[in-house]
């Protein structure tokens, strides 16, 4: 793995200042789709080596997007019980906006970044996690369902780790929604960080949500702007549409329940 980074290092070091050839482009995509693989080989997260250009992503590209996501939250966050923890907690961007106490993600550099942020920190996936039963009154996944391998056991473990009356928080962009349709084009393309993600439907979720022992409570949605089109933030409405962009899914835990 080593040798792979010294080589796409290399390779950058000798990166042309304004017209890059197609053979270089080649190259590159090569060696990084080379890399990933021996880190999934080595149980690394694919996000390491992107951490930078995935925090600093929230300063430029999707600056407004997160405002917008950000603003919806807080409109439920007054009904959610504490402690909170986030899993996929990432950078600690959202954590950090919403007041999250305690983050889980598998990427060490991004959590470096969390805990600069002032999160609490744990290196781990969502899968299987080291905390005790009912240890969260809130668990969020804020656009984690998609990155993960298997959203049930995260959402069943989820369940585990929740009080008797805790809830599940999900931030969502839906396959439907026109800005899944436009990730799921990146996807395609090949894009460095969509190229990991599986998009899913509104009622897979819902379905997912109740087979992991949980009640949908509320649902709220935002993002009407398209892609593109993006130039003012934005109030939230409640219910779901497929025309949002970005939806969140409140799940209570169902009484009695103890996956």
């Amino acid at each position: 793995m080593q040798e792979i980074e010294e080589r796409i290092a290399d390779l950058k070091a000798r990166w042309p200042a304004h017209t890059v050839p197609p053979s270089m482009w080649h190259e590159l995509e090569e060696l990084e789709n080379e890399l990933e693989k021996a880190k999934t080989e080595t149980g690394a997260s694919p996000f390491d080596e992107l951490a930078e250009i995935y925090d600093a992503w929230y300063e430029e590209e999707e600056k407004l997007l997160y405002e917008i996501e950000v603003r919806a939250f807080r409109e439920i966050l007054p009904s959610l019980p504490k402690p909170w923890l986030e899993i996929g907690v990432g950078s600690g961007r959202f954590a950090e906006a919403l007041e999250i106490e305690s983050g889980i993600d598998p990427s060490i550099k991004l959590l470096e970044m969390a805990r600069g942020r002032g999160i609490r920190v744990h290196e781990g996936k969502g899968e299987h996690t080291s905390f005790d039963d009912e240890s969260f009154g809130t668990v969020f996944l804020i656009v984690t369902i998609c990155f993960v391998d298997a959203p049930l056991d995260v959402l069943k473990e989820a369940s585990r780790i929740l009080m008797p009356s805790g809830k599940v928080v999900l931030g969502l962009v839906l396959k439907e929604s026109p800005w899944g349709k436009f990730y799921e084009e990146k996807k395609q393309e090949g894009h460095r960080f969509y190229k990991h993600a599986t998009f899913h439907r509104y009622d897979a979720v819902v379905k997912l949500v109740e087979q992991a022992g949980f009640t949908v409570e509320k649902v709220v949605s935002t993002l009407f702007q398209k892609p593109g089109e993006v130039e003012r933030t934005e109030s939230p409405q409640n219910g779901y549409s497929p025309d949002a962009g970005f939806t969140i899914l409140v799940g209570g835990k169902t009484q009695g329940n103890s996956v």
